[in-house]
Order: C-alpha cells, then structure tokens, then sequence
C-alpha cells in the first residue's frame, strides 16, 4: 500500500470515531492542530472526509488530494487549505468551503448543496452537475458547467474557452470576462430576478455582482443530444464443448471440490464460493436453504457478510451503510465518468476507509477495455477486476477469451494472485462454469433469472460434479485450455481454441 493512501484511510478513519462523539455533542471536529493549537496541516491525502451526515461540521488545515470531500450527504467542511480535482464530486447535500485554489472538476455530477471555492478553479467546474450552487470567487478555467443538468454555477471572475459545453439544463453565471459559448450552450444578459436570486449566496458574503453579468444557459437548438449503442451479448459459450483429459473417470467416493476462493491479495482470508457463480441480485433475501445462504451474490444494497457490493454512480453515496457489513466491493468504471488512476484510487480510498481490513476491492469494465482494466488492478494492488463481456451492437463470449487470456498473460495477473472474473448477461450452465475455469477466470458473474434458486444451485452441483468425474479431475482449478473444444471452425478462429475432432490447433494466430 502506497504511503498517501495508508495515511488517507487513517485520517478517514480517525475521523469515523470523531464524528460519533461531534455528532452527539454537537462539536466541531477540528483535523490539523495538535493538542496544543499547534499547526499540523495535512498534505496530499486523498479520498478523505467524504460521505459526511448531516449536522456534522468538519475544519481541516492543508492542502489536499483528489476527490476530498465527495459524496457529502449533508455535512460541513471547511479547508484551510487548497485541493486537487473532484473535490464536492458526487456531493447530494451539505456545504463544502475551500479557502484557497481547486483543481479539476469541481463539484463534479453533484446533486445538492453548495461548494463555496474562495480561491480561483481549473478545468471542468460543475461538470455534469445536476442540483446545487457552485460559488467560485476567482477565475474558472476551461469548459465551466460542461454537461451540467441542473444548478447554478456563479463565477464572479472570468473564465475560460468553450464554457457550458454540451450543457441541457441549469445556468453559468459569470461576472468577468467571457469567451463565445461552447456547442449546446448560448449567452444572455442577467435579469434583475436572476441578480436578486444570486445575493441571497453573495450578500451574506460581502460580495454583489453586477447587471453586466452574463448567463450561460441551454442553446434551444442543442445538436449534442444522442443516444449510446446497446451493450449485449449475442452469442454466449454453448459453441465451446468439454472434453476429458485422457485420465480415467473420479470414483464416486471420491471428493470432489469445485469450492473456488476468492483470497484477498495478502492471502489471508477470502470469500468461498461452493459454485464459482457470483449472482447478479438487487438485493439479497434472507434465506434458510442451505445452498442460497451460502452461495455469495453482488447485490446493490442490503448485502450478507459473503456479499460483495457493486457500487456505481447511482448508489456510491447511499452505499456508506453497506460498507461495514459487506464482504468487499465491486467499481463499476462502465457507470462513473471517466476518471483517471489518481481519481479512481481517491475514489477506493473513500470507501475502503470504511469496509473490514481484509475486504476485497475490485473494478469492472468490458471487455473492450480489458488491458486498460488489467492495468489498473496491478498499479492501485486490488485483488481482481470483472470483465463484462458484452460489447456495443453484441458481443460472442468465446472472441472475448483470448482477449482476457492475451492480456491476463501479458501482465502476469496469475502469478500476481489476482483475480479475473467474466460477466454474462444470462443464467450459466454448468458447462459455462467449467469452461469459465478452463480459460482462466476464478468466476462468472451473472444474474439468477430462476426464482427456485435453491434449487437450480443443487442442480448444477450435481451436474459440475458429473463433468469433473468425466474429465477426470478432483479440483476445478485442474481444468484447462486442453479440455476445451470449438464447435466449428469460426468459433475456433474466433477463440483459438482446437477444433472437435482435431488433435492439433488450427493455424491460427492463437494456438494451443
């Protein structure tokens, strides 16, 4: 673990068991100052004090990181100080004040509150937000209010070029200099209601602002509406077969072990799953059979101790009562804006503050993005990453095995002991369990459209029992490439595996 991120999650934490006593007595927590009065600034921390309750008031000295003070949910915090990017991002309520300069994407899809930057920002400001006020007192930088939904962002400086860029609703007041619009957006004169609207935030401030301000708002003949292409799956695994390792049949006294683990990267603790099948829930339902109540899912709120969490932009702030319970999370990078390493890992460091030492953290991405994905998973040591394999306008699993293969290799991601896990989009047979651990991923991941789920799950024991008897293998993890088999020749072009029939592999660019 880097040393900004082991100092961030203790000042998260630190802060955890502060809040509790503030919050009773009605206190101001005070990060910064030492016992004395001292001044201790902090310095680069990232992802901290997020997540804040209402009522809750925090004063921190220094400058930080990315993403400080995200995902408030009704709390104050005040920074002595300056920040990096994305600070307020995902805010929904409460207030956030920074004394001096921001970075990047202030407020970035905030839903509420107000951010208050006495200082001047870069790039990005109030990108895609949808409720609030962003009050910059200084100068703004490029692309201001781009994509924005909703809210107001009063710059009383100037700003820089392309300002409400793609924006479809809300407004970008600004009282200094002012380039042309960007595409989607146009400028017009304040109004006296607008001017009056404003100085209920200035007033109190000793700040006005002028009738020659202007205001950025929606172009009427907005031409950046469009709509993204459908991601699915066309083709899953049933054009790849099983076939036996040469060795002779397990005897039925014997045991048989398809319990996959999945350990965090230590090697200490993990989850177990008695079929390699992390089921896609909304939400898990208690549950007194015996398969369902151990099998883990990856469910959206509610989750078991076995649970992990998939969290994405429409649950990462109500997610924080999730936190502590669950058995590790799951970013989902296909719903968050795009965010770069620094950002993704502030991100982590917010919500592994507040999960169990040994939980597990992963990402999910498709599979056209998978050596990015890899990438990631070893530069910020997580313990795996979920490869959707669906693709815009449809997607065949078995192209997307050599992909994951090519790449898993490429990277040493077994070696590494890190996890790789491919999503479907439907029920998996007891085939696509076995074939999954044949190309090299721990799992799949799917949803459970069956609601007699105890017993679909006894079922396809019984049956990944009788494939591992028949290949002749104790253990799942025994399954390879070699006991796999293409149908016919396009998928055998498409997913380098033999051809049924053939003792050697075709001539393809991937060979066995």
């Amino acid at each position: 673990m880097r040393e900004v991120t082991a100092k961030s999650i203790k000042l998260n934490r630190d802060l955890e068991k502060m809040l509790a006593e503030a919050l009773e007595r009605d206190l101001l927590v005070r990060i910064g100052w030492g016992r004395n009065g001292d001044e201790k600034p902090k310095n680069g921390e990232i992802g901290v004090i997020t997540h804040l309750p209402k009522k809750s008031r925090v004063l921190l000295l220094g400058n930080l990181g990315e993403c400080c003070g995200a995902m408030n949910r009704g709390g104050n915090l005040t920074i002595q100080g300056g920040c990096s990017s994305m600070a307020g991002a995902f805010q929904e309520d409460g207030k956030l004040i920074i004394e001096k300069d921001a970075g990047h994407r202030i407020g970035s899809n905030m839903k509420g509150g107000i951010i208050n930057v006495q200082g001047s920002v870069t790039n990005f400001a109030g990108e895609s937000m949808e409720e609030g006020t962003i009050l910059i007192r200084g100068h703004a930088g490029e692309r201001v209010g781009a994509g924005m939904s909703g809210g107001t962002i009063i710059v009383l400086g100037s700003v820089g070029k392309e300002p409400g860029i793609g924006m479809t609703g809300g407004k970008v007041i600004v009282a200094g200099n002012c380039p042309s619009a960007g595409n989607g957006a146009e400028i017009r004169e304040i109004n006296p209601k607008e001017i009056l609207e404003i100085s209920e935030h200035l007033e109190p401030l000793g700040l006005s602002i002028n009738k020659d301000a202007l205001v950025l708002v929606p172009s009427e003949n907005n031409s950046n509406i469009f709509e993204y292409p459908e991601i699915s799956i066309m083709e899953g695994l049933e054009k790849i077969l099983l076939v036996p390792s040469g060795k002779n049949n397990q005897l039925f006294h014997e045991k048989l072990d398809c319990d996959t683990i999945l350990k965090t990267i230590d090697g200490d603790e993990g989850i177990v799953f008695p079929i390699p099948w992390l089921i896609e829930r909304e939400k898990t339902a208690s549950s007194s059979d015996h398969m369902s109540s151990k099998q883990p899912c990856l469910v959206r709120d509610s989750p078991r101790e076995i649970d992990l969490l998939i969290i994405d932009q429409e649950n990462l702030v109500k997610v924080y009562e999730y936190l502590p319970i669950c058995s590790g999370i799951v970013l989902n990078l296909e719903s968050l804006p795009k965010m770069n390493d620094a950002e993704i890992e502030s991100i982590i460091v917010s919500l592994r503050s507040k999960m169990k030492n040994k939980s597990l953290v992963m990402l999910r991405d498709r599979v056209d993005r998978v050596e990015n994905l890899l990438r990631m998973i070893i530069d910020l040591d997580l313990d795996g990453a979920i490869i959707n394999a669906a693709t815009p306008g449809g997607s065949r699993v078995s192209a997307a095995l050599p992909r994951i293969g090519l790449a898993s290799r490429a990277m040493n991601i077994k070696e590494q002991g890190k996890h790789l896990l491919i999503k479907l989009d439907e029920n998996p047979s007891a085939e696509d369990f076995i074939i999954a651990k044949g190309s090299g991923c721990s799992l799949i991941v799917a949803p459970n459209n069956d609601e007699k789920l105890e017993e679909n799950l006894v079922w396809l024991k019984s049956t990944i029992n009788g494939w591992m008897s028949d290949i002749g293998v104790q253990n799942l993890n025994e399954v390879t490439r070699r006991n796999l088999r293409a149908i016919d020749h396009d998928t055998a072009a498409i997913s380098g595996l033999r051809l049924i029939g053939y003792d050697r592999p075709l001539p393809m660019w991937l060979g066995n």
